[in-house]
C-alpha cells in the first residue's frame, strides 16, 4: 500500500486532520478510519490539488468500498483517490466525519 502523499483537511471545528493520499483502486486491511474521496489532478510540477467528492466513515476498510452505495456518484465526479485517517474508536471517526462534512460540503455527500 503505496502512499501517494499527505493531505491536510480543516473541519469547521477549526481541528485539522492529516489523511494519507492513495490511489482509488487501493485496497486497505481490516481498520476503522474516516475516508476522503477526491478528484486528484497534478500541475508541471507534480504538485497534486484534490476537488472534494464524498467524506464517510468505517469500522472497517476492508470491505467498505464493495458496491459502496455512493459509487455512481464516485463515477460520475471521476474520483481516483482515497485519502485515510485512521481512528479506531467510533464516536471519534462521527465527529471527525461531521466536521469535515460540515466543513467541506462534498457534492455527492449531498446527492441523494
Amino acid at each position: 500500500m503505496a502512499t501517494i502523499g499527505t493531505l491536510t483537511l480543516t473541519g469547521l471545528s477549526g481541528n485539522k486532520y492529516k489523511f494519507n493520499v492513495y490511489s482509488f483502486d487501493t485496497t486497505f486491511k481490516e481498520l476503522g478510519a474516516i475516508y476522503y474521496i477526491s478528484k486528484r489532478t497534478t500541475d508541471s510540477n507534480g504538485k497534486g490539488t484534490h476537488s472534494k467528492i464524498y467524506i464517510g466513515m468505517t469500522g472497517d476498510l476492508s470491505t467498505r468500498f464493495n458496491n459502496h452505495h455512493k459509487e455512481d456518484c464516485f463515477n460520475k465526479k471521476n474520483a481516483n483517490c482515497k485519502s485515510i485517517l485512521i481512528e479506531e474508536n467510533k464516536e471519534t471517526r462521527l465527529e471527525i466525519e461531521a466536521d469535515l462534512i460540515e466543513s467541506l460540503n462534498p457534492p455527492c455527500n449531498g446527492d441523494i
